[in-house]
């Protein structure tokens, strides 16, 4: 079996001028940023995976959040169109790097999607509907995924920039979310645990293997999840969390 690869990308020294929906804007210290991003890959290659980098693209502020721009199946890998216009020049290294590892398709004019918005759990497809993501993808999306036996469902957000940002899948039958953004009745059949109130942006963790990876911002969340009996590790993450991230949007998992 092939080495699974993250593919990630270098911190843009623009990423000041980042493109936030619900945030406020904060300065961000680039070096600082650059440093966290560099413990992230760290920790991804602890997991066995292989850090495989984008080219790097210093003119695209939001360029190091690789995870809007494709969104990766065993059978293919469909390269979206994101919903904020200057994001869009972000895809075509990425669609360099992934075309190795998968048949490529393409998501096209009128229609938009961030990867963020998508949520994997075994056949189903999760979509949320966000300011980036719109419904009329479904025409798109619907023929790429339906001969491999994938079923889509749209999830409703409430002021959250991504649906990653208020759901992730943190075991095969678990999901971790945050009630105030997406609704537990949006999902089926799937075990359902609340982020701590007082952390509204914990429900975005990242799965590797059997374990979670979630930024110190949220040692609540974090407790609960290892009461649970999850394996969690803990990243400061805090500097790229001022451009409205968190630790999914910032790698792309190929296995």
């Amino acid at each position: 079996m092939n080495q699974p690869v993250a593919i990630t990308r270098a911190v843009s020294p623009r990423i000041n001028e980042c493109e936030l929906t619900y945030a406020d804007r904060e300065p961000i210290d680039p070096a600082r940023a650059r440093a966290q991003h560099e413990t992230y890959e760290a920790w991804l290659e602890t997991q066995g995976l292989r850090i495989v980098r984008a080219k790097d693209a210093p003119d695209n502020p939001d360029g190091v959040f690789v995870e809007d721009t494709a969104i990766v199946l065993d059978e293919v890998a469909i390269i979206t169109r994101p919903g904020a216009a200057s994001r869009r020049s972000e895809t075509e290294s990425v669609a360099s790097v992934l075309k190795p590892y998968r048949e490529l398709k393409h998501i096209v004019a009128p229609a938009t999607i961030d990867g963020g918005d998508v949520l994997r759990h075994g056949k189903r497809i999760y979509v949320g509907l966000s300011t980036r993501t719109s419904d009329a993808v479904l025409d798109q999306l619907g023929p790429i995924v339906d001969p491999f036996g994938y079923r889509i469902d749209l999830v409703p957000l409430k002021r959250c920039l991504h649906l990653k940002s208020a759901a992730t899948l943190i075991s095969d039958d678990t999901i971790l979310y945050n009630p105030a953004c997406v609704h537990d009745e949006a999902f089926h059949h799937v075990r359902m645990l609340e982020v701590d109130s007082s952390e509204p942006g914990a429900a975005n963790v990242l799965r590797v293997n059997d374990r979670l990876l979630i930024s110190s911002s949220f040692p609540r969340t974090a407790e609960m999840l290892m009461r649970e009996g999850f394996v969690v590790d803990v990243l400061h993450y805090d500097e790229l969390e001022k451009a409205e991230a968190g630790v999914t949007c910032c790698s792309i998992l190929v296995s």
